[in-house]
């Protein structure tokens, strides 16, 4: 089994910078973050500001001018930043690759996948508390989890085995669940009720746990969800729910959803991958989805605004 040693990130935002912080630190690897012409001068001067700690990092362009071989590329840019970063890692995928993707949602790796297969690919998602941003730098609680499996949950695939020696060495908290897509779905539905609910009402989680209108309108969202998911053929779904509720009881009073804090900052927003992906298998499979479908214009027309 060949050890994980060139890691190349692309994004680095809160959950990009979870990633590299760690990665850094570790000797015994080479750690990269690819970046366009326009971030490598920007990061170059400025550095990344981090839990109020400078970091500066190796920072690479599309071109791979050092003709770098990547042994894991992990990619953590919003849903809008995925094919121009499928793009950007062409020249740095080899033969022993593997993929991982940080991105909200279901659909990213399936488009990775078409680029450069699914056997470089493994699917991933993060569970942790939410990040904020201050002025141009980023604060994290560090209390984070790492889902990752095999596109058929296979605990022992190499590919799995090599990035779980990684994340042993480096310290990065992590579960291979006996059901990845299951996991990775529950996240989903959990983001399409509170993410979707809090950006429109802009409640922190406090709101939600008082289990008033908001919550209701939270949970009528995650049910057309579920539905979905059992329509898709996800197993389990039953437990979905619960799950959900479980995530607002752990989550701190006062913390925003990522989706908030978008809105809160005029970015744009990951509508596409939230009600837009549950409203389109929903049309796909037969099952009505009318609360996501106003959330989705809703959500669509804030967009427009912010431009």
């Amino acid at each position: 089994m060949k050890n994980i040693k060139n890691v190349v990130i692309v994004g680095l935002g809160a959950i990009g910078m979870i990633f590299a912080s760690r990665i850094q630190k570790c000797e015994g690897h080479n750690l990269f973050a690819l970046v366009d012409t326009e971030r490598k001068v920007r990061y170059e001067k400025n550095g990344v500001v981090f839990n109020n700690q400078r970091y500066d990092f190796d920072y690479v362009l599309p071109t791979n001018e050092g003709n770098i071989k990547a042994d894991l590329i992990i990619i953590a840019t919003k849903s809008y930043g995925l094919n121009e970063a499928i793009t950007m890692i062409e020249k740095y995928v080899g033969e022993d690759t593997v993929i991982i993707s940080q991105l909200n949602g279901i659909t990213s790796e399936e488009a990775i996948a078409n680029a450069y297969g699914y056997n470089k690919v493994l699917y991933s998602m993060m569970l942790g508390h939410i990040s904020t941003r201050i002025n141009k730098g980023i604060t994290h609680d560090g209390h984070i989890i790492i889902y990752f499996g095999d596109k058929d949950s296979n605990p022992d695939s190499e590919n799995v085995l090599r990035v779980k020696a990684l994340f042993d060495k480096v310290g990065i908290t992590y579960k291979i669940p006996t059901d990845i897509k299951y996991a990775m779905w529950q996240k989903l539905v959990a983001n399409v009720g509170y993410n979707q609910v809090t950006a429109l009402t802009r409640a922190d989680y406090s709101v939600l746990k008082k289990g008033g209108k908001t919550t209701e309108i939270a949970v009528k969202l995650i049910n057309e969800a579920i539905k979905v998911a059992k329509a898709v053929g996800i197993n389990n779904t039953e437990k979905i729910l619960p799950d959900c509720l479980a995530i607002i009881e752990q989550m701190p009073a006062n913390a925003k959803s990522s989706m908030l804090q978008d809105v809160e900052a005029n970015r744009q927003l990951e509508v596409d991958l939230f009600a837009g992906t549950i409203c389109k298998l929903g049309r796909k499979y037969g099952v009505a989805t009318p609360y996501n479908d106003v959330v989705f214009e809703l959500l669509t027309a804030i967009n427009e605004r912010i431009g």
